[in-house]
């Protein structure tokens, strides 16, 4: 796994001194080691070239920082049964059984192994991990986190970061409308349940048994801010507990739940039932965060935030409960496994600051005694944003989770329509993107006649008022763009009263700009978008409408140009236009991810998550009593998902996770666009829309385990101390395909398993590829478990950019079993380093060219090394940083010791200036270098030094290369120019320099017509 450095500043031993010009760091200051004198600067050093300082002396080992670290060895969730003596520790039922004396041997073992670990660096561990993850949290200095990821066995040591709830980030808590009553209309256009074909005649519950029965003997974790106890929604009968505050709760898969129920303020052991089965706060990172929690904040299992009643009781809520906001009916409300039973693990909690924090410590402490409890679906509604880091402590977790048979639904995240955006990448867990269903709507009349229809909660009308431009309103001296966004102040009560007022959206929680215009005596309030997104139904403080980006500027116009201009609001759509459902909400985050180049298609599903009306708490309502409210984001659509889960374990308690991912996403349906035309949109909800009533007979499914999540894991670059083989990501066994890196042609190796038997055939197609599966047809008998090969050729696809197509196995009774497949070209696949010696030479490259013809080479060099002399002692890190300028073709940064100090272990880092890693080389020894290619910014290098020979002080060399077009000194060229290739065939060229001073070291680079690649060349 990659190893990280402290990415906090350590203390200084002396000033740091910075030399600049022109906007750039220039000069070389080399860092000071106490008692010793800074060298003189290398007369070879290119400033110009090399724009390097170094603004950190050697960092203070005492310098610390809370983190969390992995070891190698297996949790009990994943051990394979290896060690004398200690069998597999699975149950009869497929999870973990903790009372097990061999479950309680083994963790004995992995804590022994952690404490002895500890205490080799003097560390003092807060929290322990024996089930998910075998490892711990605690507060770490520099200099131990320096020998602990030095330390054979040590998986990894990561930043104990904070996550947070994915709500839509402009959706708060509930507002108080006004002037409503019970009687107002609200209007009942059906729950997410009515439209998935939950309910019915024929519906998924009535094939369960009913909704008293529709995930019964299930239990759904809900990792998130608490639960609200006395909901109506997660009313119970009375659950045994005993003594000490454990809870035992009969599966049923014939396994049982022993969990436990924590009293705190406002939650005593009455308040776990039949429905709630357990609660278990976790807070130790986010008090060792925070130093504490908010005044309002219960330390407790209840929920002061809303977020987690309102996921609990979308996931699992008891069926047909009457729900009111302010008063005003919005119907029944029900939860998507509707007899599942609840395990609260409160992970989520409000600081002073006001925000609500999730400590990575306390969500794997969470995941950790979940999968010990005996849980069978865990809802994460909570995000950290893009997916960048394949073995991200949470993620691993969940691998161990899903080994013991866990499903794990997550949210995709809120940063739509941003590309790559989307969070957790992982295989084993089911990412979940947010659709629209429900439609809450209303309609704005114009006084012409005009219609507009957009998101509104309540359904009553509004009687016609003049309309008017919240600038044109405006409080004398409040700025135009503030008033026409409505922020807090910035209205005239006199100019606004009895109108209604058109406010553009901005970053400001939406609620609050209805809550402006009902300061300023308005009545009624259009929430327009600027650009493309999302429309949602919020409870506002006046009636509101929320227009879409095009219908808003059509209103603008209308009422521009329009004197004394009037409008009312209508009931619902009354436009005589449907709206179409389900498309993508525009908050959701899109794909591709860049974890394993793009080798795993995520999101995988898409679920209801606009405007969903749940459960609530009622203290972080406004009214201070409301038990719910209307939410939007990736974290109302994910426990839609952890729901359905939960209803497929009814069903089929013998699935594993990643065969009721499989079935999820081969069942799922396509989004629709704005026109309500079919649409295919891979990067934003994977296989499309779930379709539950065809969930439970999926046909055909893809399953995968946890030696093949290990095996990708590997593949993606992540070594896990297992000693199994990598695979190549898109070679993962599930139901999509994905491939970032496809020159010319690429086949793929799948499995699937019947659970209906009978003939199946198979079509397939990408928009500009060739795709042939063999074989095209698969006989199988029920259980039966068949290979096949999925073959894509280019034809016409543009180079450098994704397709998108799908692969159907088609079978009886019209059944059929849909994969999305996504594939990108790739224009050459070429080496990303060759390395030579001596003042002329030349090398031999070869190259696999993704169309035929010829390909041009284009050369850039060379550029001399800067060498940055500089000692360093063990335990330290050295900061040095860089700005790569906007022409850079590439950089190198190379690390060098003395060749005398026998046992040094010095490892080099390359961070941005805000502290991401983009780079790392972190071998056993002293040499190590890291590549950048086209990226210009400022970058920090970090020299660390987890092992020293005698642990004495040792000498090094940091060398920094930065190419620019401008370099030229030498002669780097490349032949033959233009390269004769063919698709997907092999080619060789020479690449030739001559002119260096061979006392140098030089970076030079080729590059290739129509493609990113580039080979950089080393010479020196």
């Amino acid at each position: 796994m990659d190893v990280r450095p402290p990415r906090r500043r350590t203390r200084r031993r002396t000033p740091a001194v910075l030399a600049a010009a022109t906007g750039l760091l220039l000069g070389l200051v080399p860092p000071s080691a106490a008692g010793a004198s800074a060298p003189a600067p290398n007369p070879a050093a290119n400033p110009a070239a090399n724009p390097v300082a170094n603004p950190v002396a050697q960092g203070d080992p005492d310098a610390q920082g809370e983190y969390v670290v992995a070891l190698a060895q297996d949790p009990a969730a994943r051990y394979d049964g290896s060690l004398p003596g200690l069998p597999r520790l699975r149950s009869a039922t497929g999870g973990v059984d903790v009372t097990a004396r061999s479950t309680q041997a083994y963790r004995e073992l992995l804590l022994d192994e952690q404490a002895q670990l500890a205490r080799s660096v003097g560390a003092t561990p807060r929290q322990r991990y024996t089930v998910a993850l075998n490892g711990f949290s605690a507060r770490l200095s520099a200099a131990q986190v320096a020998r602990l990821r030095a330390t054979p066995g040590v998986l990894s040591v990561s930043p104990d970061v904070e996550r947070h709830p994915t709500r839509s980030a402009t959706a708060p808590t509930g507002a108080t409308p006004t002037g409503a009553s019970a009687t107002d209309g609200a209007g009942a256009p059906g729950t997410t349940a009515d439209q998935l074909g939950l309910t019915g005649p024929g519906g998924v519950w009535e094939r369960l048994g009913g909704a008293e029965r529709a995930g019964a003997g299930v239990v759904v974790a809900d990792l998130d801010t608490g639960l609200w106890p006395e909901h109506p929604s997660v009313a119970g009968e009375p659950l045994p507990v005993a003594a000490d505050g454990s809870t035992r709760f009969a599966k049923a898969d014939g396994g049982t739940f022993t969990g436990a129920c924590e009293s705190g303020p406002g939650w005593t052991v009455q308040d776990c039932s039949t429905k709630v089965v357990g609660a278990r706060t976790f807070s130790e990172g986010f008090e060792a965060a925070h130093g504490g929690f908010a005044a309002g904040e219960f330390r407790s299992p209840r929920d002061s935030d809303g977020h987690g009643t309102h996921t609990a009781t979308t996931a699992a809520g008891r069926s047909g409960v009457p729900a009111t906001i302010a008063d005003t009916s919005y119907g029944e409300v029900t939860g998507i496994a509707p007899a599942a039973a609840l395990a609260v693990y409160k992970v989520c909690w409000t600081a002073d600051t006001g925000l609500n924090g999730c400590q990575t410590s306390d969500l794997v402490a969470a995941v950790d005694q979940a999968v010990a409890d005996g849980v069978d679906v865990i809802n994460h509604s909570i995000g950290s944003g893009a997916a960048t880091d394949p073995a991200d402590p949470v993620e691993i977790a969940f691998l161990s989770a899903a080994s013991a048979g866990v499903f794990v639904a997550a949210s995709a995240g809120n940063a739509g329509p941003a590309a790559s955006s989307t969070d957790h990448a992982s295989p084993w867990v089911t990412t979940v993107a947010a659709s629209t269903s429900v439609l809450r709507e209303g309609t704005v009349v114009l006084g012409d006649g005009t219609r507009f229809v957009g998101a509104r909660l309540r359904q009553r009308a509004l009687a016609p008022r003049f309309i008017v431009l919240a600038a044109w309103v405006k409080e004398p001296g409040a700025a135009a763009a503030a008033a026409r966004t409505c922020e807090a102040g910035t209205l005239d009560p006199e100019r606004a009263a009895g109108k209604i007022v058109v406010c553009e959206r901005s970053a400001t929680p939406r609620v609050a700009k209805s809550a402006e215009v009902a300061r300023a005596g308005g009545a009624g309030a259009v929430l327009v978008n600027t650009e493309p997104g999302s429309t949602e139904p919020d409870a506002h403080s006046v009636p509101t409408v929320h227009l879409d980006a095009a219908a808003g500027r059509r209103l603008v116009a209308a009422v521009g140009r329009t004197p004394r201009a009037t409008a009312r609001f209508e009931a619902g759509n009354t436009t005589g236009r449907p709206t179409p459902v389900p498309q993508l909400a525009g908050f959701s985050s899109r794909g591709p991810v860049a974890v394993a180049g793009g080798d795993v298609l995520k999101p995988d599903v898409a679920a209801p998550g606009s405007g969903i009306v749940a459960g609530y708490s009622p203290v972080a309502s406004r009214t201070g009593r409301d038990l719910f409210a209307p939410q939007s984001g990736t974290s109302m659509a994910a426990p839609h998902v952890a729901g359905l889960a939960a209803l497929v374990r009814t069903a089929h308690p013998d699935w594993s996770p990643a065969v009721v991912r499989s079935a999820l996403t081969t069942t799922a349906r396509s989004l629709v666009g704005p026109d309500g035309e079919p649409l295919q949109d891979v990067f934003g909800a994977g296989a499309g829309v779930v379709d539950p009533p065809r969930l439970l007979e999926p046909g055909l499914v893809y399953d995968s385990t946890p030696v093949d999540w290990l095996r990708w894991l590997e593949g993606a670059g992540v070594p896990t101390g297992t000693g199994v083989g990598a695979i190549d990501p898109s070679e993962l066994n599930q139901a999509s395909i994905a491939a970032g890196d496809v020159v010319g042609e690429r086949t793929f190796t799948r499995r699937v398993t019947a659970t209906t038997g009978g003939y199946y055939r198979a079509d397939a197609s990408v928009p500009g590829w060739d795709v042939r599966v063999t074989p095209s047809v698969l006989h199988l008998e029920a259980g039966q478990t068949k290979q096949f090969r999925v073959s894509a050729t280019r034809t016409d696809a543009a180079l450098e950019q994704w397709s998108a197509g799908e692969l159907v196995w088609t079978g009886g009774d019209e059944l059929t079993v849909r994969s999305p497949v996504a594939l990108r070209a790739q224009a050459v696949d070429a080496p990303a380093a060759v390395d030579g010696t001596g003042a002329a030479g030349e090398l031999p490259v070869t190259l696999t060219a993704g169309s035929g013809g010829s390909l041009d080479l284009r050369t850039t060099g060379f550029a001399p090394g800067a060498a940055n002399a500089d000692s360093i002692e063990e335990g330290y890190a050295t900061t040095w940083t860089i700005t790569v300028p906007d022409d850079a073709v590439a950089s190198r940064f190379e690390l060098t010791a003395d060749p005398a100090a026998a046992g040094t272990d010095l490892d080099l880092y390359l961070f941005t200036a805000d502290g991401d890693l983009v780079g790392s080389s972190a071998t056993l020894d002293a040499r190590e270098r890291v590549d950048l290619v086209a990226a210009p910014g400022d970058y920090e290098i970090v020299v660390d030094a987890p092992a020293t020979a005698g642990g004495l002080p040792v000498d090094y060399e940091l060398t920094t290369f930065v190419l620019t077009p401008a370099d030229a000194e030498g002669s780097l060229s490349a032949a033959p120019d233009p390269l004769p290739v063919r698709r997907g065939g092999s080619a060789t060229y020479e690449v030739a320099w001559s002119g260096l001073d061979p006392r140098q070291r030089w970076l030079g680079a080729v590059g290739y017509a129509g493609s990113p690649a580039l080979t950089l060349v080393g010479v020196g």
